[in-house]
């Protein structure tokens, strides 16, 4: 294994994807930090930001290849130690509204591109003694209304995480994360106007709260750390105790 780590982080652009960066720092990794945007949040010296289409990654070979050759390049051939599937498109409707290209897409980006991924990188991964850590959701097991979508590829992604381990056996390890509600800017922008709607969310969570992005990133570096080395194949909930929980129909 070599003396310079190195993690890629998809979707590294976001509020956990960020927190996931500045925690594999602190964990003293160098980071290929890669998103749809190509813009650069971080400006740091262990951070090399590259845009990447997951669509594309995920139905074009030619694509994926180059994608290879540039991280190969990035990393001076010493290649990936970790990697974090986190970026996903969350598409809510109803069954009957879902699109074709909703439906297509999120597929893309939240299930086959993490397999491409691994697929990719596995001789990296396996040559540094690496580790997988997919972001899925409590959506894989519980899930409600207008998330048909989503919910379908969270629910694969956490399937794949377990059939990974037993195909891939002592190769890499590789663990999912199903995470609660997280308070992101993507969520609290969409309880603008809706604050009393946000704290009925935090209550409903027997944890009293919901969780912040870098708890999530803490326990993805746990996750690829060598005090986790017997956790393969683990789907772990960070979900404030609210999987457990059923809920009482409101007294009329």
């Amino acid at each position: 294994m070599t003396s310079q780590k190195w993690v890629l982080i998809t979707g590294a652009n976001g509020g956990i994807g960020q927190a996931l960066v500045w925690e594999f720092i602190a964990a003293g990794y160098s980071v290929i930090a890669t998103d749809s945007v190509d813009k650069d949040p971080f400006q740091h010296e262990k951070v090399k930001h590259q845009a990447l289409d997951l669509t594309e990654l995920a139905t074009d070979e030619g694509v994926a290849a180059e994608f290879l050759a540039r991280i190969s390049q990035a990393t001076n051939q010493t290649g990936i130690s970790a990697l974090v599937n986190n970026a996903a498109i969350q598409r809510l409707a109803s069954s009957r509204d879902v699109t074709r290209s909703d439906w297509a897409e999120s597929l893309a980006v939240n299930l086959s591109a993490p397999f491409f991924l691994i697929q990719l990188f596995l001789e990296q991964l396996e040559r540094n003694h690496g580790a997988v850590v997919n972001i899925s959701s409590i959506h894989a097991t519980q899930t409600k209304q207008r998330f048909v979508t989503y919910a379908t590829t969270k629910g694969a992604l956490s399937t794949l995480t377990r059939s990974l381990a037993v195909d891939l056996r002592d190769r890499i390890r590789i663990n999912a994360i199903e995470p609660a509600a997280v308070r992101t800017e993507m969520l609290d922008a969409g309880f603008i106007g809706r604050e009393e709607e946000l704290r009925k969310l935090e209550e409903l969570h027997p944890a009293g709260r919901i969780a912040e992005p870098q708890e999530i990133a803490e326990l993805a570096v746990f996750l690829c750390s060598e005090k986790a080395q017997f956790v393969h194949g683990a789907c772990i909930n960070a979900s404030g105790g609210i999987h457990g929980g059923l809920l009482d129909p409101a007294p009329s």
